[in-house]
């Protein structure tokens, strides 16, 4: 049995199984799990260049131009099947023609759509056929990410309207919007674009472009409608100011020219120093050094894990890996000692719901695999973000772009000691001696990724221990989305400087967990602690409360709050159709997903002795405050899940390492 425990809940949870096979299946070759590996550079150019050769298809390329076009806007592999892949694996079977998913936006058609494609077979793809959603739905036009292009018109319909508000800003900020060479606005978009599936309506956020520009809203607000493909149709439909709404540029524009507008004016910001940056300010008062190196992780005799190709090992582990480019960290063939534990263990979405009083903060729930979650890694600082001793391995993403783009050192594999032993034992005499010491260095292999999406950055991270738990964490850092501070806004938030609100809102991660422990025939159990009085053996009379559990028992104090998530783990059968539980188009469709998470748990099959998947939501609720200035610190802002051992091994498997230290008192 292996146990799924939340790192916030207090339910154990399981996967039990049948009969452990004998003897164990050794790990596979890195060649094979070259299966799983992501597209190298010349597989992605070589499924752009064959796309753009069908005249059918009737390709452009992604940059300039209108909108009214069709461009190929993500390229990135499409796994094998499961069966195949096992068939593969374990039985000898053929190995899985390698295959692309290509996502191509149709915006020059009459009625147009978003359409996604398997092409292949790599490296020399040949021929593509359309990849269908449940139901046989067709993405909507409406529902595609934003790219590069749309943003660029964006900010030319933006700069536009603006121009009869450049008095008010330029007097209320010393910032403006068009024709601006230092002095600039900028705009952050929010989503869902509008209230009904088909629109396509963002609010903008206006503020001044300096360093740490999300902290710099300045009380302006603007409603685009974007949804027609000719941005000749769109337009600005309402504005928000400093708590009022205005129904169009020009009526605040003449608001404020007949000084009848309650304007909010801001100070200059300065040239150094400023609270959105990380330029150091401030002492410590204990004077104790700051300017030289803390402590720094080494090996010292050298490396004990082995990387080859996209197969990692590190003592019983072995495992595949790819990093998405639509979500992110994917782990494949999840072995301990040769034996599959799990099939794949995948982030899904990071979600964020917000509340405020402006009309942006209360639209924003962000649903990040839309906004690319998964392309979006950028280089790691060697040190900072892992250690110097880590290993680097780059990404190459074709994420609306035309040609594949290299991201330096996207993903970083280092051991780490944890800082407290895996597991010790003082053995005391009682008499000032002892009957001896025995202890295990505590050290975990981590895989790790970040995703800076806009503000919020997110550290992604696998771990490997020693004695067969596997943890997934993620920590959450970068600037906070905020807003101009009203004082109605105190309701959903916290005044983090002067006219800077910080918005209340909730974290929600999901995990994709498909364990196959002893094979694919497994079965859910949850195991429940109660509470029992009982008669106390020696004590005739007596009466003994067996509170073994975390929480108190009814009457014996205040109840734990609820935990405000739909669910923490849901179990499903696997289905070939359902591989993800979310998609790139969720963002700006969530009223009529492609992908419906709930349709997965409606069939009401049986989930005894079957093939089964846990979809794991891990998530906490974050109420800013002025310590999140100029970001959100990550101590206490990680949530994630252990994967443990429960009566799987006869021992603690990690008594195969021979590096313990056992301490004995010399013999008299």
């Amino acid at each position: 049995m292996w146990l799924l425990r939340l790192t916030w809940a207090l339910a154990v949870l399981g996967i039990a199984a049948g009969s452990r096979p004998s003897p164990k299946p050794t790990a596979p070759p890195p060649e094979q799990a070259s299966i799983f590996a992501d597209l190298s550079p010349a597989e992605l150019r070589a499924v752009r260049t064959f796309l753009m050769s069908r005249p059918e298809l009737g390709l452009s390329p992604s940059r300039g131009g209108p909108l009214t076009k069709n461009t190929l806007f993500l390229v990135e592999l499409l796994p094998p099947k499961k069966r195949l892949a096992l068939r593969y694996l374990d039985q000898g079977g053929p190995r899985p023609q390698r295959q692309a998913r290509a996502v191509v936006f149709f915006g020059a058609q009459a009625e147009p759509n978003v359409t996604e494609f398997a092409v292949g077979p790599l490296p020399r793809p040949s021929s593509y056929r359309p990849l269908r959603f449940k139901g046989g739905r067709t993405v909507p036009f409406t529902a595609r990410p934003m790219t590069q292009l749309e943003y660029e018109l964006l900010h030319r319909t933006l700069a536009a309207a603006m121009e009869p508000l450049y008095r008010l800003l330029r007097d209320s900020t010393g910032f403006w919007y068009h024709n601006c060479s230092r002095h600039c606005l900028t705009f952050s978009d929010i989503a869902p674009r509008g209230l009904a599936s088909g629109e396509r309506r963002s609010w903008l956020i206006l503020q001044r472009f300096v360093e740490g520009f999300f902290l710099h809203p300045v009380g302006l607000e603007v409603l685009v409608d974007h949804q027609d493909p000719d941005p000749r149709r769109w337009a600005v439909q309402r504005l928000w100011y400093n708590g009022q709404y205005f129904s169009s540029p020009q009526e605040l524009a003449d608001r404020y020219e007949q000084g009848t507008l309650a304007v909010a004016r801001l100070p200059e910001p300065p040239s150094r120093q400023l609270f959105s940056s990380y330029e150091p300010r401030g002492t410590f008062t204990t004077g104790t050094p700051t300017e030289v190196h803390g402590a720094k992780v080494c090996e010292p005799q050298g490396r004990r894990y082995r990387l080859r190709g996209n197969w990692l090992e590190y003592g019983g582990w072995s495992l595949a890996f790819r990093l998405r480019s639509s979500a992110g960290l994917q782990l494949f063939d999840l072995r301990f000692n040769g034996e599959r534990l799990a099939y794949e263990v995948s982030v899904q979405e990071a979600i964020a719901f917000y509340g405020g009083h402006t009309p942006a903060a209360m639209q924003t729930k962000y649903m990040d695999a839309g906004w690319g979650m998964g392309s979006v890694t950028y280089e790691m600082a060697r040190g900072i973000d892992c250690p110097e001793t880590a290993t680097y391995l780059d990404a190459h993403h074709l994420y609306d772009a035309d040609g594949p783009v290299r991201f330096s050192r996207a993903i970083c594999i280092f051991e780490l000691p944890t800082g407290v032993p895996l597991r010790r034992h003082f053995d005391s005499d009682f008499q000032g001696g002892f009957h001896f010491y025995a202890g295990l260095e505590g050290q975990a292999l981590v895989l790790r990724t970040t995703s800076t999406v806009y503000n919020y950055d997110y550290i992604w991270d696998f771990l490997l221990y020693p004695n067969g738990v596997m943890e997934a964490k993620v920590h959450a850092t970068g600037f906070i989305h905020a807003t101009f501070y009203t004082p109605q806004g105190r309701r959903y938030g916290s005044r983090v400087h002067s006219h800077v609100l910080g918005n209340l809102h909730t974290h929600l991660v999901h995990y994709k967990v498909d364990l196959d422990i002893a094979g694919t025939g497994n079965s859910f159990e949850t195991m429940d602690v109660r509470f029992e009085n009982i008669s106390n053996p020696w004590s005739p009379g007596a009466r003994r409360p067996h509170n073994v559990g975390l929480l108190l028992a009814p009457g014996d104090g205040p109840d734990p709050a609820p935990v405000p998530h739909r669910y923490h783990l849901a179990v499903t059968r696997h289905h070939e159709n359902e591989p993800t539980s979310s998609s790139i188009y969720a963002q700006n469709d969530p009223w009529e997903p492609l992908v419906s998470f709930e349709g997965f748990l409606r069939n009401n099959e049986s989930i005894e002795d079957q093939d089964l998947v846990a979809w794991v939501t891990v998530g906490f609720l974050h109420v800013p405050h002025a310590e999140d200035i100029p970001n959100t610190a990550t101590p206490g802002n990680a949530v994630g899940f252990f994967l443990r051992p429960f009566n799987f091994f006869d021992e603690d498997p990690s008594v195969a390492s021979r590096s313990p230290v056992i301490v004995r008192p010399l013999a008299p």
